[in-house]
């Protein structure tokens, strides 16, 4: 078994429930998230970061408007929606819970 898999695995796992902890904050420019995910070591390219914004948009758990930019053509920034909200708070319930379940194993078996 590959653990680079099983990272890549887990990373696919949890990158919508950051980003929309990210959006959670304020709406958000793809540019805007990427910096946000780098900030945080995790890195992200655009091509795995737009058809992961369409399909939370695709979804309903965001929505986007586009904003004139003074540097260049109009912005695309992305928001979270009611129905984004509530399954955000869906993936911090369940979030927890793993948490939990994990360090309660690395508690007994460690």
């Amino acid at each position: 078994m590959n653990a680079e898999n099983v990272k890549s695995q887990m990373r696919k796992g949890y990158l919508e429930y950051c980003i929309l902890l990210i959006l959670k904050k304020k709406p958000a420019y793809a540019s805007d998230i990427i910096s946000e995910l780098k900030e945080v070591k995790l890195i992200v390219v655009e091509g795995t970061l737009y058809p992961l914004l369409t399909r939370l948009k695709n979804s309903e758990l965001l929505d986007y408007r586009w904003e004139e930019s003074t540097q260049g053509p109009p912005r695309k920034y992305y928001e979270m929606t009611e129905k984004g909200q509530d399954f955000l708070q869906e993936l911090e319930n369940s979030w927890k819970e793993i948490n939990e379940v994990i360090l309660k194993i690395k508690e007994v078996f460690n």
